[in-house]
């Protein structure tokens, strides 16, 4: 079996597997077609991974469909023993898949073991605990009797983004085989490396071959071929509203096949001159600057009541330019990478756009020193509420801030937008946060704090930021469909 080593924390080294996970086994891509990956920090190569072609898609579907047949009657103890062995294994090597994802996606090794891995656990042991309880319910007819099942869709794939990979990965895993479905994991091609080892761990666990599937490829090739692919019945994607779109109309150009999207946002903040000060700007702070702002939930549009305006810009500008940028395994570096060169450079391009719109460049607006993919920390005040800074999602450290006068002027900008994934509302008025949280247009709104999420509350989209939930109960209705069964009861 092919693998790579690489170096963590302390010289440890960590190896994995460098071929497609497919029924349980490492296997070459077809052609032996490897990807090359680079480390964001440095923009030196990191290591070449098997490459998915469309006819090792249709091995993983076929391994899935197989699996399915034993995998769909197995008890719900035993998915729910495998999912919470899947867990404690997690735990078990975090430093070293946290480490990954420090390497290839320039997440801070320190955010990955205090965020990502509790929240990929969190979410594992929540959805173990829901296995056996995806209960119908009995119900009364005219004609007799029925009750409905709540039944797996079967072959299901899901298809990740580089932000966050693991915990968005775990995010549609758990509910999916807890839900009694085989799965396909296509991992984001800039960084698969954290897919590699769970992969491991899934065979460690127990896992019969072919119900987890984990294959690395692009975008293009081996996630459109699982968008089309007539076997696969439900595919779950999290990623650009323009691939959105495409999967969607794949779906519908074939099986007509369960689609679940979450196509990013640009979440507003909003705060009252009621709010506790140094809470918001905490808050506002952290939202947009965590993981350099590429974050769904990014609090990217900050509107202040303009009784607060200057005091709050003068004192965020300070506070965002404190970031000390290098290697994201160090726990002094607070400030990791760009993902990548081409999204570097597209952050950037907005700058000249805030120009041209009038606003006024607070801060930041270039690349930092070294050879990585590094940008500093970059805000615009004033900003017109239609200039592209405001409307577009720009999936970088990158904040608009403006000013409004009434609650109504705040709900009517925060809602003027394409976008309705997350919001946050900070105020110290009950009534208020009532009013303003009922009013704004989003599937998630916080108050006095940012961009929290937890595996009991469902997480996802309204208008262009898809359908379909991550978390919560809720989840599992995205993994199962409902049947009923009647039964008719003749009389006399």
């Amino acid at each position: 079996m092919a693998e790579v080593s690489l170096e963590g924390l302390n010289n440890h080294i960590i190896r994995v597997p460098t071929g497609l996970f497919i029924d349980n086994e490492f296997v070459p891509a077809t052609g032996n077609a490897t990807l090359d990956l680079e480390n964001p920090a440095t923009a030196q190569h990191l290591a070449t991974v098997s490459c998915a072609q469309e006819q090792d898609i249709d091995r993983a579907v076929q391994s899935s469909q197989k699996a399915f047949v034993s995998w769909k009657s197995a008890l719900p103890s035993t998915r729910r023993q495998l999912l919470s062995k899947l867990a404690d294994l997690l735990e078990r090597d975090a430093s070293d898949v946290s480490t990954l994802e420090s390497l290839d996606a320039g997440i801070l090794y320190n955010d990955s073991t205090r965020l990502n891995i509790p929240q990929a656990l969190e979410n594992l042991r929540y959805f173990s605990g829901w296995a056996d309880k995806v209960d119908g319910m009995a119900l009364a007819i005219p004609e007799g009797m029925a009750y409905t099942r709540r039944e797996p869709y079967g072959v299901c794939a899901a298809i990740v983004p580089w932000n966050s990979p693991l915990m968005i990965t775990i995010w549609k895993l758990a509910p999916c085989i807890a839900a009694g479905n085989t799965l396909i994991i296509k991992t984001p091609e800039l960084c698969p490396l954290y897919g590699q080892k769970l992969a491991e761990l899934v065979r460690e666990a127990g896992f019969p071959p072919g119900v987890i599937n984990i294959v690395c490829g692009l975008g293009p090739v081996a996630g459109q071929r699982l968008a089309e692919h007539p076997v696969v019945r439900k595919i779950s994607f999290t990623g650009s509203p323009a691939v959105g779109r495409q999967i969607l109309a794949t779906s519908a150009r074939t099986n007509l096949k369960k689609v679940t999207l979450e196509l990013g946002g640009k979440g507003p903040s909003l705060v009252f001159d009621d709010a506790d000060f140094e809470n918001a700007l905490f808050w506002t702070t952290i939202g947009i600057t965590a993981n350099n702002g590429q974050i769904c939930v990014a609090g990217s549009r900050i509107y202040v009541q303009d009784t607060i305006y200057d005091k709050f810009v003068q004192e965020f500008s300070r506070r965002s330019r404190e970031a000390v940028h290098g290697d994201p395994l160090l726990a002094t570096t607070t400030k990791g990478p760009i993902i990548s060169a081409r999204q570097r450079d597209n952050v950037l391009s907005f700058v000249d756009q805030g120009r041209q719109a009038g606003a006024k460049l607070l801060h930041g607006g270039e690349k930092l020193p070294g050879a990585g993919h590094f940008i500093a920390n970059t805000a615009f005040s004033d900003v017109p509420q239609d200039a592209s800074i405001m409307q577009q999602e720009i999936f970088g450290p990158f904040a608009s801030i403006s000013s409004f006068k009434t609650e109504e002027e705040a709900i009517a900008k925060a809602n003027d937008t394409s976008y309705g994934l997350s919001a946050a509302v900070f105020t110290s008025n009950l009534d208020r946060a009532f009013k303003v949280t009922e009013a704004i247009e989003a599937g998630q709104v916080t108050v006095n704090i940012w961009g929290t999420v937890n595996a009991n509350t469902p997480f996802g989209g309204v208008k262009e930021s898809g359908f379909g939930r991550d978390m919560g109960k809720e989840a599992l209705d995205e993994w199962t469909v409902p049947k009923v069964v009647k039964w008719y009861i003749q009389k006399g």
